[in-house]
């Protein structure tokens, strides 16, 4: 009796997978930014690949990808893009994948890169799905889930929608050079551990264990500006959000108007709501009760003030 309840559970398990890919797991990647995207997919090892391993988006443009129910990987974008007239190669100032073309064609991402992790059809019947700052940023992202499962697990938006470029300390901006020989644009802004290599901001060797690799005053810059983003590699309690298995997930660069640069079109960003000391945008789809939390006028002075430490500190240490 016991060997036919595991067998009728394990069916049961296939088929609701199986009725889940049928009914669509979804992607639907939207460019909310005033400038061009060219979104980069990678499967994880052993894992699916997907129709496309990159493409392109202007503003306002968005494109569906059909997902399978059991997939890992992960999804960012890649920004000032250009085939070199003479050779024929596509490259990205950021986010560039190696290839040499448009699709990543299994290439992984070069940092600093914003990134959107996904395990679709985790333990638990449920999906698993975080956005990092960890290998540094580049642009702004929100992953939000249909509000239809909303109800399951953590399930709720999360991402970093604030421009961080303008706020990078010095010792981790990536700027791309001024034709005019002028001061360049800041594109990216890269982590500690890429910019210093040292253990204590790699969580590596003595270093790679929660307890011994703890938050630095560069990771804390990226907490406080996107509590809900990864910062460094053991930032899991705050950063991990789980759907039931079988949802869809909308993916937006540059979500909100906070991300916007002077002069770029507005997008449709979701209406800001406020309490006694904090901003909240919500979602970019109304139906979803998930926000996210970004700094008011103090705390982005605070986080000012970070920077001009961290710069004055690396100076002196480095």
């Amino acid at each position: 009796m016991a060997s036919f309840s595991l067998r009728y559970l394990a069916v049961v398990h296939l088929v609701f997978l199986f009725v889940s890919g049928v009914c669509g797991v979804r992607f639907r990647i939207t460019n909310n930014c005033g400038y061009t995207v060219w979104p980069g997919v990678l499967a994880g090892a052993g894992g699916e690949s997907l129709s496309t391993s990159g493409f392109v988006l202007g503003h306002g443009e968005s494109r569906t990808l059909e997902m399978p129910a059991l997939w890992s990987g992960r999804l960012w974008g890649r920004t000032h893009c250009f085939t070199d007239g003479s050779t024929g190669k596509f490259s990205c100032a950021t986010g560039d994948c190696g290839s040499g073309h448009l699709e990543c064609s299994g290439g992984g991402v070069s940092p600093p890169a914003t990134l959107a992790e996904f395990t679709l059809g985790g333990s638990g019947d449920m999906d698993f799905f975080d956005v990092s700052l960890v290998d540094g940023y580049n642009l702004p992202m929100l992953v939000t889930p249909e509000a239809s499962s909303a109800s399951v697990g953590n399930c709720r938006a999360t991402g970093c929608a604030v421009d961080l470029n303008g706020l990078c300390p010095s010792d981790l901006r990536v700027e791309l050079l001024s034709q005019s020989g002028g001061e360049g644009q800041s594109v990216a802004c890269r982590s500690a551990c890429e910019a210093f290599g040292r253990p204590e901001f790699c969580c590596s060797g003595a270093y790679g264990n929660p307890n011994t690799c703890k938050p630095s005053s560069y990771s804390q810059l990226f907490k406080n500006a996107c509590p809900r983003a990864y910062s460094y590699a053991y930032d899991d309690a705050t950063s991990t959000f789980t759907c039931a298995t079988g949802t869809s997930y909308a993916i937006t660069f540059c979500p909100t108007t906070t991300s916007q640069k002077a002069g770029e079109k507005t997008p449709a960003a979701a209406v800001p709501l406020i309490n006694d000391t904090m901003v909240f945008l919500g979602a970019v789809s109304e139906q979803s009760d998930a926000t996210l939390l970004l700094p008011t006028g103090r705390q982005a002075v605070a986080a000012a003030v970070a920077v001009a430490w961290l710069t004055l500190h690396d100076w002196i240490n480095f």
